[in-house]
């Protein structure tokens, strides 16, 4: 659900933070765009993910932007060279018009928690900011896109001091509070990081899935695994 933009602009002056959609308005014609790609063989065009990714952002007015790309068997640019041209051309691109822009390449090789699913992973980022993911791949790059943020904001003068910033902020508490007032001024729950499993749905059937024989996971195809939580219902499986 995306607030009203008076809502929006009041948690964000008053918490500091907000997670919301885009709305139709914002960048109307990419979506156009994106269409026509899709039947032109176009979708996995570089310059056109460019243009399609900075369209909103640009239009959003920001003031810096930090990007995730994702590479690996779960990302859409599974190759490494492939993600690395493209954080590249979105970084010049953005940067070349005047928006402020870095961009960290990411493994999604592997999960990077326990779960997989849109209630299991609300639940994982809640105990994550209860400090209980201290060392995980999750954490560190959590704590590297902060550090990115920070040092974009003029907050941090470099990405150790950006890091130890944000990793005060999670020991401290400060960060799961901010996250709480977060939800209630966006209309959620004001005590759900303190009863988040009386909110969060669970699936109708849970069922244990063991292995068929002792060994060591050596890898693991990332994109199956997303595709097998969209066809148990945490996903879309067609647009809209």
């Amino acid at each position: 659900v995306t607030p009203e933009p008076d809502r929006f602009r009041r948690v964000v002056s008053q918490v500091g933070c907000a997670i919301v959609g885009q709305t139709a308005r914002l960048a109307p014609a990419d979506g156009r765009i994106y269409a026509v790609r899709d039947t032109t063989a176009t979708v996995e065009s570089t310059p056109l993910i460019v243009a399609s990714i900075l369209s909103k952002k640009l239009a959003a007015g920001l003031q810096s932007l930090v990007l995730d790309v994702k590479t690996g068997s779960g990302a859409f640019m599974a190759d490494e060279a492939d993600a690395r041209a493209l954080a590249r051309a979105l970084v010049d691109v953005a940067n070349g018009a005047g928006l402020p822009c870095s961009a960290l390449l990411t493994d999604m090789s592997q999960p990077l928690a326990a779960e997989a699913g849109n209630a299991l992973e609300v639940a994982n980022a809640v105990r994550f900011l209860k400090g209980e993911s201290a060392g995980t791949r999750l954490h560190r790059v959590t704590l590297a896109l902060c550090a990115e943020a920070l040092v974009q904001a003029g907050l941090a003068g470099n990405a150790d001091d950006g890091e130890a910033l944000a990793a005060r902020a999670l020991a401290s508490g400060a960060a799961l509070e901010r996250f709480g007032a977060m939800i209630a001024g966006l209309g959620g729950p004001a005590d759900f990081v303190e009863r988040m499993d009386a909110y969060l749905p669970a699936a109708p059937v849970v069922r244990p899935v063991a292995a068929l024989s002792a060994g060591i996971v050596a890898g693991m195809d990332t994109r199956a695994l997303g595709l097998a939580v969209v066809q148990l219902g945490g996903g879309r499986s067609v647009p809209g």
